[in-house]
């Protein structure tokens, strides 16, 4: 295709946020930056001046001015951003004051609670004061077992306003994966929903919470949300701590004192999936958090004051962390906690004509639901202020770019986007002065020296290879909980080549200066010893109707590997010889011969962890016999069954 979908108008791209910033680098550095190809170039060539634009160009406020900039060694991990810079993260994210709406959050059954910016941070002020008395400090870790509801957000910025430590696990995680994550990092308060609601079920959460807190014994202070267990009492939950209802803990009221923390104080925890062990518990510093998300929201995003964002996710993945931050910008948030799917499948479309959504969030697998469920939101909602949709989880396929722009909305500014739990954001991602070109993430984000390379450690562009990002940046983990030499650290990101930090990712730059993500490095098939990216497979599965969603794994045999394709199927269809054909044909027409599977096998279900990314290695794993080590970071573990000792693949 010689013509993208869609493109900005002149006037659109004025009025962004991210023109407005080439134009403030411009006139500030004497500068003729023309175009985003060379801010994004300047960007990198010139970090410590272009995070410091950052920081002026949001509003960035130090208590403490730093030193410099950057202080790095020769190799990466090695570098302290703005050292000496004293910061609070809470503090600005609570900046605006007024009756504008911060928060709106809906409940599966359709209940609404709405809290301005002023009510927000007079909860949180409340709050604050509550954990004070607690005992929480700096560097304590307060840790959330919840839904994705305004008392989560309410958690987060009051513990980091005193300078502690926020992490997070949702209710659909098993018992032993949440014992997993919170049991390493040993947290002082523990605020849990007392139950939840996903599909139309109302699931008590008593029983697993009390699973959860017998393998806590360091826990002090239990604070319960009833949420949508209205009969929960304090005395139904069995811990040494204290316990009190999250009503009878604190009392909203007054203003919110922020503690003045080191720019890389340890503002999140999060997790690794952990299906191949216990989960990693990566380190997110409160600066280097701050700025990347700005500079995502407020310029990749063109998030303004007056947007309304809403991104669909749970508070075990780490788009929670990077919507909340969208507070930072004055904008109103949607929170929405149950199925995306119940009780229709047009649900969360509804709440974009029902709360002026401008920026919508999702997954690539819903956009794909939502075409293989025949909605035609164009033609049935208004989806008035809808000016962007972000897509992540996996590659966004060709056929699903060409849904949104078909069938959803011509103007909209669809960006897939891709980065990770391990960065806590982006490496590439959206842009609103590019054109979108189907298939491929709009650029590589601003001061990100992200790069392409070959097994030999070249820089590649149009060629497949590893993901890349050769410079420091700010997001990059402080390192890992527990891991006080930082080997495991080290050996997570920069074995595959020395001193550099590679992401995990196949991938490819394209002519554009976009990126396609080409599916997990350690996921990629090697048929032959040709390398394939899987989602070059599922890109073609897409496209047969009667294939609802499939996963690849190579399987070793005979010396070689074989590329064995699992396919979930419509009610009512079974796999036949001639749909087979169908699909081979597909992939063999629009790839090469090494792609087309040997073998296909229908399966009930495909494995997927919490935040719903399918699991080739599980699967890999399954089918050859080995053991699969954690299975409670799956949302389906049971799943994994399907796929044991299967007659057809002994021959």
């Amino acid at each position: 295709m010689h013509q993208p979908l869609w493109a900005p108008s002149a006037d659109r791209i004025a009025a962004t946020r991210m023109d407005a910033f080439r134009r403030y680098v411009n006139q500030r550095h004497a500068l003729q930056l023309a175009d985003y190809p060379a801010l994004h170039a300047w960007s990198v060539a010139q970090r410590e001046v272009f995070w410091q634009a950052i920081v002026d160009f949001f509003e960035i406020r130090f208590s403490q001015q730093p030193e410099y900039v950057l202080r790095e060694g020769s190799a990466m991990p090695s570098a302290h951003w703005f050292p000496g810079a004293t910061m609070n993260f809470a503090e600005h994210l609570l900046r605006r004051r007024d009756d504008r709406p911060a928060l709106v959050a809906i409940g599966e059954d359709g209940s609404r609670e709405q809290l301005s910016y002023l009510e927000l941070a007079a909860h949180v002020a409340g709050l604050q004061q509550s954990l004070k008395v607690a005992g929480v400090g700096v560097g304590d870790r307060v840790a959330a077992f919840m839904p994705n509801t305004w008392q989560t957000v309410v958690g987060m910025l009051a513990t980091a306003s005193l300078g502690a430590t926020w992490s997070s696990c949702s209710p659909d995680f098993g018992t032993q994966g949440v014992i997993d994550r919170f049991g390493q990092i040993e947290p002082k308060v523990l605020i849990a929903a007392a139950g939840y609601r996903y599909a139309g079920k109302n699931l008590d959460l008593t029983a697993k919470l009390n699973e959860i807190l017998e393998r806590l014994p360091t826990l002090q202070q239990l604070v319960v949300v009833p949420y949508s267990n209205a009969q929960a009492r304090a005395a139904d939950f069995h811990t040494p701590a204290k316990v009190a209802l999250w009503g009878d803990f604190y009392q909203a009221g007054g203003e919110p004192v922020f503690t003045q923390v080191p720019f890389e104080q340890p503002l999140y925890i999060l997790y690794s999936s952990g299906t191949t062990g216990v989960p990693k518990c990566i380190v997110h510093g409160a600066g280097g958090t701050l700025l990347q998300h700005v500079k995502e929201l407020g310029l990749h995003t063109d998030l303004h004051a007056d947007d309304t964002l809403f991104y669909y996710t749970t508070c075990g993945w780490m788009m929670w962390n990077w919507l909340v931050s969208g507070l930072a910008l004055g904008a109103t948030l949607v929170l929405f906690d149950g199925s995306p799917f119940h009780p229709g499948a047009e649900r969360l479309i509804d709440l974009i004509d029902a709360e002026n959504i401008s920026i919508f969030g999702t997954s690539a697998k819903y956009l794909a639901a939502l075409e293989k469920a025949g909605a035609k939101p164009g033609q049935t909602h208004q989806l008035k202020r809808l000016k962007t949709i972000l897509s992540t989880g996996s590659p966004l396929a060709h056929e699903s770019f060409e849904y949104v722009y078909r069938d959803i909305k011509r103007d909209v500014c669809l960006s897939s986007i891709s980065g990770g739990t391990d960065i806590v954001s982006c490496f590439a991602l959206g842009n609103p002065v590019l054109p979108v070109w189907p298939g491929e993430l709009q650029c590589k984000g601003l001061g990100m020296d992200v790069q392409v390379w070959n097994d030999a450690g070249q820089a590649v562009i149009g060629e497949k290879g590893e993901l890349v990002c050769a410079q420091h940046f700010t997001s990059m983990p402080i390192g890992f909980w527990n891991d006080a030499d930082g080997e495991k650290f080290r050996a997570a990101y920069f074995d595959t080549f020395p001193g550099i930090w590679a992401h995990g990712d196949y991938a490819e730059i394209t002519e554009h200066g976009g990126l396609v993500i080409h599916g997990r490095s350690d996921a990629v098939l090697n048929p032959g010893g040709v390398r394939i990216g899987t989602a070059e497979i599922y890109r073609q599965v897409e496209k047969v109707e009667e294939v609802l969603e499939s996963i690849a794994i190579g399987q070793d045999w005979d010396g070689d590997v074989r590329v064995v394709l699992f396919v979930r199927l419509r009610d009512g269809v079974t796999l036949t010889d001639e749909l087979q054909a169908q699909i081979r044909q597909i992939i063999r027409a629009n790839t090469t011969p090494r792609h087309v599977p040997a073998k296909i096998i229908a399966v009930a279900d495909i494995p997927r962890t919490i935040s719903g990314k399918i699991v080739e290695l599980a699967v890999r794993n399954v089918v050859h016999g080995k053991p699969v080590k954690n299975t409670d970071a799956l949302a389906n573990p049971q799943a994994l069954e399907l796929y044991h000792d299967l007659p057809e693949l002994r021959d």
